[in-house]
């Protein structure tokens, strides 16, 4: 066998409905609240049939889950500048300025309202991206909070401005809580 015949299709049509069908997510939010959305309007707008979305997610709140995921995974880069101060601020930054974008924050709200899983779709990729900012300030011998106190002084004001407010956070008043975080060390 060629090597070509021996590796997979690099996307196909799974890969397309997928896109698709998130792309589709997306768009109805920009244009409608989040209780609008249903399978068959997502399936409409995606070009596919509403069996076919079934069938993959089962319902809009597992639909919802897996877009949340899928955007909010690597989206943020984790620094590495040498220090765990700068290395918060200009992450911290970075997450208010992606959690601006009212596209985002309807893509929040929707799977947050969708289950009780929606907030761990929404934020599992940030908590890992922070532990691993803290893991790597200890391997260097660094002091660093326990990863729960920093979810509870970053992401937590910062989530609650975004989703509750009326406005997010600035990326300025962002990297503030970094300094609050490290002054109770």
């Amino acid at each position: 066998m060629t090597e070509a015949t021996v590796q997979g299709r690099p996307g196909g049509r799974s890969a397309r409905v997928r896109v698709a069908v998130h792309r589709a997510v997306g768009e109805l939010l920009a244009e409608e609240p989040a209780e609008a959305l249903t399978i068959p309007a997502i399936a409409a707008r995606a070009g596919v049939h509403a069996t076919t979305v079934y069938r993959r997610w089962g319902s809009v709140a597992q639909l919802l889950g897996d877009v949340a995921t899928s955007r909010f995974s690597g989206d943020v880069v984790v620094p590495d500048t040498g220090s765990l101060g700068d290395d918060l601020e200009r992450w911290m930054g970075d997450v208010a300025t992606d959690l601006a974008d009212p596209d985002v924050l309807a893509l929040m709200r929707a799977t947050i309202g969708s289950g009780p899983d929606g907030g761990s779709a929404c934020t599992a990729d940030r908590h890992a991206q922070l532990g691993a900012i803290i893991e790597r300030e200890r391997a260097r011998g660094g002091k660093a909070p326990s990863v729960e106190r920093a979810i509870d002084t970053l992401l937590g004001p910062l989530y609650y401005r975004a989703i509750f407010g009326g406005e997010p956070a600035s990326s300025e008043w962002a990297r503030g809580l970094v300094a609050t975080l490290l002054a109770a060390m």
